[in-house]
C-alpha cells in the first residue's frame, strides 16, 4: 500500500502556498499519494489556540514579514507579502475545492491556483465570479462548482474536513500527516520526506 499524506491547508496561508507544489514533488519521488483536504482557520484556531493575524502581537507580526521576504527568493516562487485581497474569507475556496474532490477530481492544480490567485494576482478569492474562472480555468465546470459549494452539502463537507483536521492534532496551515506522525509548516518539508525514506 502507498504510503498517503494527509495534508491541511487554506488558499489564504501563504505558507500552504509555498509549500504546495513542493509536496507533490515529494510525494512522487517516494511513490506517495496526497489526500488534499482544504481547511479554514476559523474553525481550527479557537480550538487550539491560535490567533487571526491581526491579534497577534507586534513582534510576531514583524518576524512573519520577514520570513516572508525570506522564502519567496529562496524558493523562485513571485509572492506580494501584503496582497490587496488578504485576510478574506477562506471558506469560499475552500468549499469549491471540497466540492470538486467530492466530484472524483484531483484538486492539487485548483488548489494552487486560487493560492497563487491570492498571493501573486492580486486576485479575491473569497468572490464568486473570481472562484468561478479560475475553475473554469482549470478546466473544471466553475458554475455546478458553485452551486455544489453553497449547499448544505458543501459545508458541511468542509465542518466535517476540519473535524478530521482537529483529530490529526492540526493548529495550522500547512499541515501534513504521515502515519500519524505530524509536520507544520512548509519549512518541515525536509522532515518529511525524510519520514517517507525510513526503512519500513
Amino acid at each position: 500500500m502507498p504510503i498517503v499524506i494527509r495534508y491541511y491547508y487554506t488558499h489564504i496561508s501563504p505558507w500552504s502556498y509555498l509549500g504546495h507544489a513542493r509536496l507533490g514533488e515529494i510525494a512522487a519521488r517516494h511513490g506517495a499519494s496526497v489526500d488534499y483536504v482544504p481547511i479554514t482557520l476559523g474553525a481550527i484556531f479557537p480550538r487550539t489556540g491560535g490567533l487571526p493575524l491581526a491579534k497577534r502581537a507586534p513582534e510576531r507580526q514583524a518576524y512573519r514579514m520577514a520570513e516572508l521576504r525570506r522564502w519567496p527568493d529562496r524558493l523562485g516562487l513571485p509572492l506580494n507579502v501584503e496582497p490587496r485581497h488578504f485576510p478574506t474569507d477562506d471558506r469560499p475556496s475552500a468549499r469549491l475545492a471540497l466540492a470538486a474532490k467530492a466530484r472524483g477530481h484531483a484538486i492539487a492544480e485548483l488548489s494552487l491556483a486560487l493560492m497563487r490567485a491570492c498571493w501573486a494576482e492580486e486576485r479575491n478569492i473569497a468572490d464568486p465570479e473570481t472562484l468561478r474562472e479560475i475553475a473554469e480555468a482549470c478546466g473544471l465546470d466553475g458554475t455546478a462548482l458553485l452551486e455544489d459549494a453553497d449547499s448544505e452539502a458543501g459545508r458541511q463537507r468542509l465542518d466535517q474536513a476540519c473535524q478530521e483536521a482537529l483529530a490529526d492534532g492540526c493548529f495550522g496551515a500547512p499541515w501534513y500527516s504521515v502515519d500519524g506522525e505530524p509536520f507544520w509548516g512548509q519549512d518541515r518539508l525536509e522532515l518529511l520526506e525524510e519520514a517517507l525514506a525510513r526503512p519500513e
